[in-house]
């Protein structure tokens, strides 16, 4: 079988799997892939993103993944191209999304030679990634090790009628009998709800359950409830639970970014139970869990009546949300203080990423609570900070006054995810840059306390990075501020807009 009827039948299979989209990074050994694709995008069939970096292209894929609900393919060269993919597999992998990674490679004569581009691509991304199209259920990344010669040439060859088919997750039906029998036990110090990152149709049935059970809920930003549920919110829930822990956790969604979540790991006795997409119980320790679409589990369920009462746990949260505010009001110039101010403005955009831990963990505690913000975006498979500027990229890339929240070097280590700037629309787009200095994380983390000073400076990898030079390079309006009351937000722009925030 020559090169083009091998594109050919790769492709043709991922079409016919529903696969429409692709992210492609050019090379010698994957170009009959690219002319494929291009006479299949001339034939309306597929949408192509074209990038120069791997690494990039991967997460940005992951990001088309997150905002269609759909596989999305990458399609690389052999060699090293194909291990610049691993970050973005290992986060798709962890947030159960259907990314495919085409990898163009040498005949299999060539593995073990040393020859040129020649490297063990085949499982190289062990458990990570699906390698049998065939049992492929979509919950996670696909890979298609395609062999390839060395010619190029398709002749006059055209392309066969390529069916385009649809794509579904069948999480089966859900068996939530012994979920229910647990919810509904009586417990001594009652129930509380933590709710990590939702899928957009998973929102509303989440919100009715949360109002029916009337118990403490603890709703991260990304689950697009935390405003619409703060009258059952603990406030400063991680100092409040690990005081007084509950009998029982549910968490529905993605896996929580407070400190309590992981004190569970030292109280065995609390009982845990996860409903969520990857069905992986986000724990060291024993818990349960279900797999599947809160959209359809929840209502399994049926009516579900009030079972807890609002106990000590909210006792005095007011007290506790009236202390906040009085500290974002002393210092308005603190990081803190700035996540409000930004959180006011971007709340009126679109939707709003957050680019990594600290920025996350300041939004679910610090954001104004008035506007409601129903699309919060995060990367929270992996919890790295790898790829997060391409993540949002693609995970917004059709949408105006998208807002996008990154820590310095977050932004460092992605810088080549501009690039996809010039694909995406830009009206009302703003880049936020909070530059701290460094991975300001660290000084957070209670057993990093007693390291040295040379080895905390090592941990936080300071930087003084001038971000004005990105903006320049990628063409984006830029904007520097030092103190909140300098910055009276920005006008509308059909170029994207950096804003460096430097915190003193």
């Amino acid at each position: 079988m020559n090169n083009w009827d091998v594109a050919i039948k790769v492709l043709a299979g991922l079409l016919k799997s529903g696969v429409t989209e692709f992210v492609v990074c050019g090379g010698a050994r994957n170009a009959i892939l690219l002319e494929v694709l291009s006479r299949l995008e001339a034939e309306g069939k597929v949408r192509v993103w074209s990038h120069f970096e791997e690494r990039s292209a991967g997460f940005f894929a992951l990001g088309r993944t997150v905002f269609t609900g759909k596989p999305c393919g990458v399609v690389v060269t052999s060699g090293t191209a194909v291990a610049e993919l691993l970050p973005a597999v290992i986060e798709g992998y962890y947030q159960a999304r259907p990314l495919v990674l085409v990898t163009a490679d040498r005949p299999e004569a060539f593995r073990g030679s040393g020859a040129p581009q020649a490297v063990e691509q085949v499982g190289i991304f062990a458990e990570y990634a699906s390698l049998d199209p065939h049992k492929w259920d979509g919950k996670g990344p696909l890979h298609l090790n395609v062999e390839l010669e060395e010619e190029l040439d398709s002749g006059d060859a055209g392309l066969p009628g390529m069916e385009v088919g649809d794509f579904s997750l069948n999480y089966g039906r859900p068996n939530v009998g012994g979920f229910a029998k647990w919810l509904r036990e009586p417990t001594l110090r009652g129930l509380v709800v933590m709710i990590g990152d939702l899928e957009p149709d998973e929102q509303e049935e989440v919100y009715h359950f949360c109002e029916a059970l009337a118990v403490p809920v603890l709703a991260e930003g990304g689950s697009g409830l935390r405003e619409a549920l703060q009258h059952l919110m603990i406030i400063d829930a991680d100092d409040v639970l690990a005081k007084n822990p509950p009998s029982k956790v549910l968490r529905l969604g993605g896996v929580p970014s407070g400190r309590f979540w992981r004190d569970l790991e030292d109280l065995p006795k609390v009982g845990v139970w996860s409903i969520c997409r990857n069905g992986m119980r986000g724990l060291g320790r024993d818990a349960d869990v279900l797999q599947g679409s809160l959209a359809r589990i929840l209502p399994a369920l049926g009516d579900v009546d009030e079972i807890g009462d609002m106990n000590e746990l909210l006792v005095g949260a007011e007290g506790r949300g009236q202390r906040i505010e009085e500290m974002l009001e002393a210092s308005p110039d603190s990081e803190a203080g700035w996540m409000r101010t930004l959180s006011v403005y971007a709340a009126i955009g679109s939707s709003v990423y957050l680019g990594n831990s600290l920025p996350i963990r300041e939004w679910n505690r610090y954001a104004q609570w008035e506007r409601p913000v129903h699309r919060v975006r995060a990367n929270r498979g992996a919890n790295g900070i790898d790829g997060q500027i391409s993540s949002w990229l693609g995970s917004s890339a059709e949408e105006e006054d998208a807002w996008g929240i990154f820590g310095d070097l977050t932004a460092l280590y992605d810088f080549a995810g501009l690039k996809m700037l010039d694909q995406v629309v830009g009206k009302g787009r703003v880049m936020v840059v909070i530059n701290n200095g460094g991975g300001q994380i660290f000084s957070k983390i209670p057993r990093l306390e007693k390291m040295s000073d040379k080895a905390k400076e090592w941990m936080a990898a300071q930087a003084e990075v001038d971000f004005e030079g990105f903006a320049k390079a990628w063409g984006m309006n830029f904007i520097r501020v030092t103190r909140a009351d300098e910055f009276d937000g920005i006008e509308e722009s059909d170029v994207v807009t950096l804003i460096e925030v430097v915190i003193r």
